[in-house]
Parts: structure tokens; sequence; C-alpha cells
């Protein structure tokens, strides 16, 4: 921070294999949703389970082993699934301004969860201009739309800036789209043939389509988002921040689940809400001391709400479903001290913190029989009511930069973890009240021969305790139903990493090869089901997550490449190779297995043309991924995959647009080639040949 607050740039990047998202490229790329930005950020892929849902892999993990933070705070919760979810989904991208995406451990200055890397999202803030007169008044106004053809997608945008004085600026704004369902260029088919698997296709095809062969059943959703940022510059060197954000989510199929595989058509797992409320406040400051030079600080609420149905009135005569609500309360403050020169060729800046939260839920369940209108409320819901959660942390991170040609660095994390519950007996659900402590390292080392070329070494440690999802879920998987274990472990991963990275002016280059070993993984294995719990019984199987007692491993290569030949000509690619292994979860099935929903090889290609004096641009894109092939034992069961895997694909789009002061008109021609596609392990496929077509005004 220099003056009146400005945000720093993010300190990971210094260090580590970081990949960016601007907002410039959310409108370029007219994205349908956060997760799905991410597309083009190296060594990450993306999987969606449900059209309105979206979840990251980097470096091969995703849902609870990837770290996600907005503004600071964590989104990740308690009850975050094993596997892909949904709640990056719930982050408005028409709110975001970055989002840095750290690729490979990162839990000694982020925390649990980091594992295989972290996504962080910086929102956008009123902009402030400390020329003005004290009194004065300024107010800015905005207005989106935007249609896409391949879903009906239809919505908009208002937001409105206000600035009073030199160092008060309010940003307010609100949206929603209503969504249809997805138009396919139809199935991406199977790798392997019915007569090869003895098997009818039928029985695995996820998604079910309509008539025509290419709308996806078991898609569309309505969505409202609202938010409020209130930015004070209190003083040059303090920038005071209070936020609120809104995100409302209606009627989103489980595309897997509407309907499940072998199922009646009638029969859907749909997310009546899917909710986020986010509030907090935060502090940036330069307080100029040695000790503390900068100062972040922040500290919020978040309400994250579900409520879920599943229609089987037609063939059991009855409507199930449930309600979770979790509350946390987070606080995270970051401490950055200033360099201290130790010898004329030598400086040590520290970068310290601490962080923790405290969660509580709300579950329920009911089962409504729908011939004679009784509803009877479970014993419990998809979790235990009255769940609790509880974790803390402190950190220091030292670097040492000699010469100005090489730095060395050093951190270390000390974090405790509890999760309580209190049972229920009636479905055999066990109480505990149980604690862990966990220690992470890491070490790093940096060197810079030539101007622009840097070489980098890091080992780097993460670690995930148990949470709640784990301890005490039951719920429908893409394989069965899951079983909660109250006796589950932390999850610990060692990443050691090697890059090259190269920054000119008309060429950047990074390449990065990683080796991950996890310990303590937890994979699903079956289960017997509890006496009291119907819905596992009526189940295709029932699996229970246990910690696996060898090593698994994840190893790969990343590249990207950017090259601007002309000052208005940029093209950019990226390459991602990840393979992992593990031993099998299967009793009587030893040996080393695929991890699950390992991503394919992949990469993206995009060539822009730019005027900036008039804000036109063209350009285009290709996305592609080869076969998948390479499954677990629980992908070979999984409705998801197809027959011996996902079948690869190559995908062009072309872009235009033209933004002034006065409008901005943007339009994306997705999928020219019509090519059927699917990231491996979705339930949705991609969408067909289509248009995007996106209007804004600043009146």
């Amino acid at each position: 921070m220099e003056v009146r607050g400005q945000r720093l740039p993010n300190p990971l990047a210094r260090d580590r294999a970081v990949g960016r998202i601007t907002a410039e490229d959310l409108r370029t790329r007219q994205v349908r949703s956060t997760p799905d930005a991410l597309r083009y950020a190296p060594g990450t892929f993306v999987q969606q389970t449900g059209h309105g849902q979206g979840s990251p892999y980097v470096r091969g993990r995703t849902g609870q082993q990837v770290l996600l933070l907005f503004d600071g705070l964590r989104l990740n919760n308690a009850l975050f699934r094993q596997g892909p979810n949904q709640y990056l989904f719930t982050v408005d991208s028409r709110t975001i301004d970055v989002v840095d995406v750290v690729r490979g451990s990162a839990s000694v200055s982020l925390g649990a969860d980091a594992m295989a890397g972290a996504i962080m999202v910086r929102p956008r803030s009123p902009r402030i201009d400390p020329t003005v007169d004290e009194l004065s008044l300024h107010t800015r106004t905005a207005f989106s739309a935007r249609y896409a053809t391949a879903d009906q997608d239809t919505g908009g945008r208002a937001e409105v800036e206000v600035q009073y004085g030199p160092r008060l600026g309010v940003l307010v704004g609100a949206g929603y789209r209503d969504v249809g369902r997805l138009e396919s260029s139809g199935s991406v088919g199977h790798l392997l043939t019915e007569a090869e698997t003895g098997i009818p296709a039928f029985e695995k095809e996820v998604p079910t389509f309509a008539a025509d062969g290419r709308t996806q059943l078991g898609t569309g959703f309505r969505e409202a988002t609202g938010d409020a940022r209130v930015v004070w510059d209190a003083h040059p060197r303090v920038r005071l921040t209070g936020a609120t954000y809104v995100y409302r989510q209606m009627d989103a199929p489980r595309t897997d689940q509407c309907p499940p595989p072998e199922a009646d058509l009638s029969e859907c797992l749909l997310f009546e809400n899917q909710n986020r409320t986010q509030s907090y406040l935060r502090v940036d400051a330069n307080p100029g001391v040695a000790a503390l030079h900068r100062l972040e600080a922040m500290a919020g609420w978040m309400r994250q709400f579900e409520r879920r149905s599943r229609d089987s009135s037609q063939t059991l005569g009855a409507i199930t479903g449930g309600e979770d609500q979790l509350d946390l309360w987070s606080a995270r403050a970051v401490g950055h001290t200033a360099p201290w020169r130790l010898h004329p060729d030598a400086r040590l800046d520290v970068d310290y913190g601490v962080d923790g939260g405290f969660e509580t839920v709300e579950s329920s369940a009911f089962t409504t029989l729908v011939r004679v209108g009784i509803t009877r409320d479970a014993s419990r819901g998809q979790y235990i009511d009255g769940s609790q959660y509880l974790q803390a942390g402190a950190w220091a991170s030292p670097r040492l930069d000699l010469w100005d040609a090489l730095t060395v660095r050093a951190g270390a994390r000390a974090a405790w973890v509890a999760a309580s519950s209190p049972g229920d007996d009636d479905t055999q659900s066990e109480a505990f009240d149980r604690s862990w402590g966990s220690t992470v390292f890491n070490v790093g080392v940096e060197g810079r021969p030539l101007t622009g070329l840097s070489l980098r070494l890091n080992v780097e440690q993460g670690f995930r305790p148990p949470n709640l999802d784990d301890l005490t879920g039951r719920q429908p998987t893409g394989r069965g139903y899951q079983l909660e274990n109250a006796d589950l472990s932390p999850e610990y991963a060692t990443t050691v990493e090697a890059g090259v990275q190269y920054q000119h002016r008309y060429l950047e280059v990074a390449a990065w090869v990683f080796d991950q070993r996890l310990r303590g993984t937890m994979e699903r294995r079956s289960a017997d089901c509890p006496s009291g719990d119907r819905e596992c019984r009526a189940a295709r199987a029932a699996v229970q997550l246990v910690n696996l007692t060898g090593e698994a491993r994840i190893r790969g290569v990343e590249g990207a490449l950017t090259l601007r030949p002309l000052r208005s000509v940029s093209l950019m690619a990226t390459l991602a190779i990840t393979e992992g292994e593990g031993d099998s979860p299967i009793a009587g099935r030893p040996g080393r297995v695929p991890l699950s929903r390992m991503p394919p090889v992949n990469g993206v290609g995009e060539i822009m043309w730019r005027q900036r004096s008039s804000g036109l641009y063209l350009g285009g894109a290709v996305r592609w991924a080869l076969d998948q092939t390479d499954l677990s034992v629980g992908d070979e069961a999984d409705a998801r995959i197809p027959f011996g895997g996902t079948p690869g694909y190559v995908v062009f789009d072309a872009r235009a647009g033209l933004k002034t002061d006065v409008f901005g008109a943007y339009v994306v021609f997705e999928n020219l080639a019509d090519q059927p596609n699917r990231t491996h392990g979705s339930s949705v496929n991609g969408p067909g040949r289509g248009l995007i077509v996106n209007l804004e005004v600043f009146p």
C-alpha cells in the first residue's frame, strides 16, 4: 500500500505458480459463471455436476482440497462436499475485479484446505478520485443486458457508483437472470461399446436428452444477486471497507440426478434454493513502522442455505427433501514487515498472520406422502442439527533477498481444529467431540540469473482436517449413497515443484513440474447401511469415507505462453498434464489405481487484436482435451463418466466487441464447429453452436 489504501498485489505471486483472470478477461470471454471464468487459467480444469454448478480442479483436486477465498475470507465451510461442489458458482462474476489461482499446497499462509491450491477472488471497489472537492457528490450508473442462445440465458445488472468528497465511495448493484435448458451438440458417446461392457448404454447415459437429442433435461435455473460496498479512506494510510454480497439461486436441478440413470423421467433431485449471504468489514493500512509496515485485516459473517427436494411421486408416491443452513463467523489478519537491511547485499522481510472461524449447522429432512397429503419430519437431516466446527491458526514466513539475484524463504503454521455433533440415536449417528492439531512448513528458493528470468524450487505442505460433511453427512453421490465416518483423521500433502518463468516486453513463458504426495487421503469404500436409514437401503450402493493407509501421488506438468508480436495483437496458450494414483480403496482388490476424476491432458489457446484508442477488439479461442481413460474404481461406476472414459474434444470460439465511455457491446460465437464436448466428470455437456450477446450502457 502506498497512499489511500491501495490494494497490494497478491504476495504469493512473487514465489508461486499463480494464474490471473481480470475483469477485462471476463467481459471479453462472456463467461457464464465464476467457475467458467477459470477455464483459461493454467493448470485449472472445470467440472459441472449441474448446469447451475461448477467446481474448479487445481492440479487434479477439487472441492474440499482447494481453498476458496473472497476478499481474504474463506468461502470453504464445514459442509463442503467431498469432490465437486457448487459453492464458487455463488460468487457473481459481474462483481469480480481479479481472480488469482494459486497452484500447489498453500496451507502455511492460507490455512486448511489449500492442499492442491487456492482460488483468491478480489471484488470490484468503487473508484475514488482524491482530487475532487471536499463536499462534492459524483454519481455514475451502469446497466447491462445479456442473452445466450444455447440456454436462453436472459438477464442483466444495474449498478450505481457514488463518490462523496475525496475519500468516500459507494458501489451498489443488483442482477437477475433466467436460464433455460441447455442445448448441447448431442451425446459425446462412449469409448467402449455396449457389446464390450455387456451393459445397455442407456443405463449410464448422463445427461438425459429431450426428443431432439440435443436439449439436456435437468438443466436451467434462475438467479438473483445483490451487492453493496462502501469504501472510506479515513487517512492517507488507512482504508476502511464494509461490504455485503447476496446470491439467490432457484430451481436448479442436479443434472445427473434428474433423473438418475434407470429412474423414471419424472424423478429429479432439485435444488429449490441455493443461497449465500456474506457481510464483512476490512481494514487496509500502512502504519509505516518496521514490524508492521502494512496490515490487512478482515472479519465477517457468511450464511450458506440449501433446500433440496426429490420428486418420486410417480414411482414411490412421495417427495423427499431437506434443508441445511450453515453460519460462519471468520476473521483474518495479515501483517508485513518493512525490509530490514542485514547487509549491503541482504534484506529480510516477514509476512505473518492469524485467522480463525466458528461454524454452526441447522439441518432437517422431510418426506411428503403425496396421495394422503401428509408430511413427516425425519429424525435427522443430511447433517446433524446442532453440529459445530471451530478452527484457528497462526503463521509466519520470512523472506531473505541476497544480491538482488537470489531469494530464500521459509514458513510455518500451527493450526487447531475442533468438531462436535450431538448425534442421532434413531439413525445410529454417533455423537462426538473431537479436535486435531496440525503443523505445516514450506521452503523455497528463487534464482534470477538474467533480467526477466527466474528459476524456482519450492517445497510446500498442506493439510485438511475432516469437516462436518465427512463426519456427519449422509447424502446421494454419483455412485450410490455416502455415510458419515466420525473416526476420520486429517489429510496431508507435500508438494515439490520446480518452475521457470521468463518475462519480456513481447514474451512471457512459465513452465512448472510438480510432484505431490498425499497422506491420509479420504476415499470412499463399500459400507453397510444402518438399520434406521431407509434412504440408504433404497440406494444402489452404500459407501463411506475412510483414510487410506498408503501414500497417494499426483504428478504433472503445466505451461503457459503469451506472445505480443505487435502492440495490438496478443496470443496465449496453456498446457496441463496431470496423473494421479493411490492404493485401491476396494477390500480384496489390492494394488495401485488412478485417483478419482483426474483431468485429461488439456489446454487452451487464444488470439486477440485490440485497438486501444477505439475500444474495438476481435479474437478467437480454442479449448481442447484428450480422451481420459485412466479411471478410478469409482469412476468406472460413476454415471457422469461414459463407458471407457470421457472422449476428448476441440471447441472453437470467436469474439468481438467494442467498449467506449458511454456503452459496451460484446459478442461471442461459441462452439463454431458444433462439437459435442464434456469436461471429464461432468453431468452436463458443453453448449452447442450458439451466440452470446451482452450490451452495457453508462449514461
